[in-house]
């Protein structure tokens, strides 16, 4: 018999390994799943349909046997993918509820040999643990900043000197502006992205400051669950001030690496916020190859929309550190050092 593991027994066991098995469809997977989990699935989508449908006209025994049909021809497959996930003969397993789909996958692998845990609850479970986490407390700083201030840097390099750091433009693979998706991955579905970060949270400390970017509450089309957004908007944010000209510097280098078309997309996206004469000079500037400028003028734009959110932030809760260049090394130790002492 598997051993069956409620949520938290079973991410502290698995480890983000890789040999977590997720037997739902590829359907359900791709709407989300658990971070790190492989999909091998019991059915192909249509073939759950068709199980489903026939369970409720014929019955349970009716299902099973039509599943059978399906599952048959694909019981080698199965096993050999399994094998090749297992980590010291051991695979982790589990389907929307812990119902028949993961009980009858963890007969087969515990059949031909391998050691089985199956996740109480299925996925539902580990939904819950998710949105629950939440509300877990956490002490929270915010690194803020105006657009072209580095601040992902700055997140990657205070990692580096071992602080807690939750990126979450990471995980919705988006800068968070109309430039955001350019050189990034699709961004996930809502529900990858939420289960990504609970993992991420569930991971840290909750007695050691973990350091997240000030962020809008859309990051792309990706919404940071409204908990955390609250408690990132009442927390303390240590806003980097840099000079106009060093922020536009620093994204001349960001940006100048992407085609022309991708960035006139990403400026017609605010067109209407920058003005038809501002978006005018925009994309002269940039079919004449001047980024400097095409920064420049979009920059404008994205310090008035930063200044209007960073109006609205309790004034007690802000650090202000200014810096005349963007040294990541130096701006890191000086925020640990504001954070400890």
């Amino acid at each position: 018999m598997p051993q069956v593991l409620d949520i938290q027994n079973f991410i502290s066991q698995s480890n983000n390994k890789g040999n977590i098995i997720d037997v739902r469809t590829p359907k359900e997977f791709q709407q989300g799943h658990i971070p790190s989990a492989i999909n091998i699935p019991l059915f192909t989508n249509e073939e759950r349909v068709i199980v489903g449908t026939i369970y409720k006209q014929n019955g349970k025994q009716a299902a099973i046997i039509k599943g059978l049909e399906f599952v048959g021809p694909k019981m080698v497959q199965i096993v050999a993918s399994a094998q090749l996930l297992a980590i010291n003969n051991t695979v982790y397993v589990h389907c929307w509820r812990g119902g028949m789909r993961s009980g009858s996958v963890a007969w087969l692998l515990e059949l031909y040999g391998l050691t089985v845990c199956s996740l109480a609850g299925g996925y539902k479970a580990f939904r819950n643990f998710a949105l629950v986490s939440f509300n877990m407390p956490l002490s929270i700083l915010v690194l803020g900043g105006k657009t072209g201030s580095g601040k992902t840097l700055i997140l990657q390099h205070l990692q580096k000197l071992n602080q807690q750091v939750i990126n979450l433009e990471g995980l919705a693979n988006h800068k968070g502006s109309a430039f955001g998706a350019l050189g990034e991955n699709e961004q996930p579905t809502q529900e990858q992205f939420e289960n990504e970060l609970a993992l991420k949270i569930a991971s840290v400390n909750p007695n050691v400051p973990v350091w997240l970017e000030d962020e809008s509450r859309l990051i792309g089309k990706k919404v940071i669950p409204n908990v955390l957004w609250e408690k990132m908007r009442a927390t303390k944010i240590f806003y980097i001030s840099l000079p106009f000209d060093e922020r536009v510097n620093y994204l001349v280098a960001e940006y100048g690496k992407f085609n022309k078309e991708d960035l006139k997309i990403s400026i017609l996206k605010i067109s209407a916020r920058l003005g038809n004469e501002q978006t005018k000079k925009c994309l002269e500037a940039l079919q004449k190859n001047d980024l400097k400028t095409t920064c420049e003028l979009c920059l404008k734009y994205y310090d008035k929309t930063y200044s209007h959110g960073f109006a609205k932030r309790e004034k007690l809760n802000i650090s202000e550190l200014n810096f005349e260049i963007l040294d990541v090394e130096l701006i890191s130790n000086e925020l640990i050092k504001q954070t400890y002492f």
